[in-house]
């Protein structure tokens, strides 16, 4: 059956970066309506992927059908009656993050948003995608979780999604690269790696892939079997990872059946050595954080996510338990999955715990209003970023952590068990605030609206230390670095280039400004000063000695200034240790 929708993707020109896109509709409106979605769902930000749409044309048969551009990413064709429209076009891809395209002579990979325009009053009807195969990319092999209809060996032909949501939710990998299984609570996993070194572990990333995704299916689904009976269990039949391995990168998009992820190549596990790269720990939770979405935003999801609107803005309030509680699960799974130790997670989680502590916004923003704002505040960092806001994904992972440890004190239930009871409540579909307090309520014995108010939607300091301390974690004090205790963020790679000032710190009163260098300082009296120039922040304490207030000489917008700078007293930061393992076991260890 030939599907009503048919997309053919081919190359048109692989050094200029193009692909061709051939859409046919088979029944169009007389007024047929099309439209790029300006954002992909997963990633909270407008991203304008018509930027990269040109050369749009329109026919039926041998005429050409008259076509109208209404804004910046829709268009309107006339059409005759009953007859296919076919509309063709090209897509500049040479974007390497996982939420676009790419396109290059080593490697393809896009995602249904940017290369599929919207058919309105089609969108639920069955989408065909034809991959072809040209001259220039015959060698190559392709992997998609779209459903296979007609392919041949290296994965070129027809696909079929049921959807255009379904389309688009399946992205594209094309080029030469590894390939390995394994199954996972009955389910088959494929994991393919595109850039990887000669000395990449390959079997070494599949186990520990495997072991995280058995936890996960476990955490969700309980204790499993094999065969049909866990395959019944998993809301997914099969499940695909795509690495893309670079220099520098990092991150990951979460799918249905799949997810897009890159990492820094020397962050993969090497041949023959039994310690792996200190990055590789970051890769690993990357892997965890990704699939847990596969059930926690994928599947239970926000209310106001029932169905995407990929014209605009999709806004909620609910980011903070979607992205902040799944990043909460990542870590702590890799420990249940015996792939870090106790020390090796209080290691993460206290890295988390200063992040959101040395971010002066976490004062003036909650975790619900950052949700919210993510659209024009978390994707749009700049100078000013940490003192107006906060990280949904950090914050919301400690309001997770408050949220667990203080049911485990109260000991009627666990955020373990509230997590699988909103998967049911809420079928494992959209979800709101009120069904996630219903259910602490119902399992927890009590009212945790004052949790709510407090935690999601206030800026008061959470209850971490004293949470911590009685789950068997001493809170210690240790010394803050001088960034820290001036107020600074700071680059060092050539000279000391100011980043950002925080707010309320020394720097601040001082008068420095983002984007300042800092070329040097004086210390002493004003008839015999003693100047020095500095290549590292640290050697201000050097030069400084036992002064308290010194010049500091720094070069803005060409002119250099001297600017009063009075050295703040040591802070301390916090450093997590386990004090008793067996309080903290039931915790970081168990499975329940």
């Amino acid at each position: 059956m030939v599907p009503p929708l048919h997309y053919r993707v081919e190359v048109a020109d692989l050094h200029a970066h193009l692909y061709r896109v051939t859409l046919t509709i088979a029944e169009p409106a007389a007024q047929q309506r099309v439209a790029l979605p300006v954002w992909i769902p997963g990633s909270y930000l407008v991203r304008e992927f018509s930027k990269n749409l040109q050369n749009l044309q329109a026919r039926q048969g041998t005429r050409a059908a008259p076509l109208r551009q209404l804004d910046k990413c829709s268009w309107e064709v006339e059409c005759l009656p009953a007859q296919p429209l076919v509309l063709s076009y090209e897509v500049y891809a040479l974007d390497p993050s996982v939420r676009t395209a790419w396109l290059d002579a080593a490697r393809g990979f896009f995602n249904g948003t940017s290369l599929c325009l919207r058919v309105e009053g089609h969108e639920d009807r069955p989408h065909g995608l034809e991959l072809v195969a040209s001259q220039s990319i015959a060698h190559w092999q392709v992997v998609t979780p779209a459903t296979a209809q007609k392919i041949d060996k290296k994965g070129f032909g027809h696909y079929l999604a049921a959807s255009y949501d379904e389309l688009v939710d399946c992205p594209v990998e094309m080029g030469t690269f590894l390939s390995g299984t394994f199954v996972a609570g009955g389910v088959p996993h494929r994991f393919v790696v595109a850039g990887a070194p000669p000395s990449f572990d390959f079997e070494r990333l599949l186990a520990d892939a495997q072991k995280i995704c058995e936890a996960e299916i476990r955490f969700w689904h309980g204790a499993f079997g094999a065969g049909a009976r866990a395959r019944a269990r998993a809301p997914h039949k099969n499940y695909l990872f795509m690495l893309n391995a670079v220099d520098d990168g990092y991150g990951g998009l979460e799918h249905r059946t799949s997810t897009a992820l890159i990492c820094n190549r020397r962050d993969l596990p090497r041949l023959g050595e039994k310690k792996p790269p200190e990055g590789y720990t970051t890769l690993q939770g990357l892997i965890s954080h990704e699939y847990f979405h596969t059930w926690n935003v994928k599947r239970l999801r926000p209310k106001e996510f029932a169905r995407y609107d990929y014209t605009q803005e999709n806004y909620t309030q609910l980011l903070w338990f979607f992205e902040g509680f799944t990043s909460y699960y990542d870590d702590l799974l890799l420990r249940r999955a015996g792939l870090i130790d106790d020390a090796g997670y209080l290691r993460l989680l206290n890295k988390t715990l200063n992040q959101v502590q040395q971010t002066p916004g976490r004062a003036l923003q909650s975790v619900a209003q950052a949700s919210f704002d993510a659209w024009v505040k978390y994707y749009r960092v700049d100078e000013n970023t940490p003192n107006a806001t906060v990280s949904y994904y950090t914050k919301g992972a400690l309001v997770a952590l408050c949220f667990d440890l203080t049911l485990r004190l109260e000991g009627h239930t666990t955020l373990d068990h509230v997590m699988r009871a909103l998967w049911q409540r809420c079928q494992a579909g959209p979800m709101t605030e009120a069904d996630f307090a219903a259910v602490l309520q119902e399992l927890g014995g009590r009212s945790f609206s004052k949790e709510i108010a407090q935690w999601v939607h206030g800026t008061r300091e959470l209850p971490l230390q004293d949470l911590l301390e009685r789950h068997g974690v001493a809170v210690l004090d240790e010394p803050a670095q001088l960034a820290q205790r001036l107020g600074l963020r700071v680059a060092e790679s050539n000279g000391i280039q100011v980043k950002t000032v925080l707010r309320g710190g020394a720097a601040e009163r001082a008068g420095l400004a983002a984007g300042d260098e800092w070329l040097g300082v004086e210390v002493g009296t004003k008839a015999s000063p003693s100047s020095w120039r500095l290549s590292k922040l640290d050697e201000l304490l050097l030069y400084a000695g036992r002064s308290r207030k010194v010049t500091v000489i720094i070069a803005r917008d060409k002119r250099l200034l001297r600017l009063a700078l009075a050295l703040p007293p040591a802070i301390t930061t916090w450093r997590l240790a386990l004090r008793d393992a067996a309080l903290a076991k039931p915790w970081l260890a168990s499975q329940d």
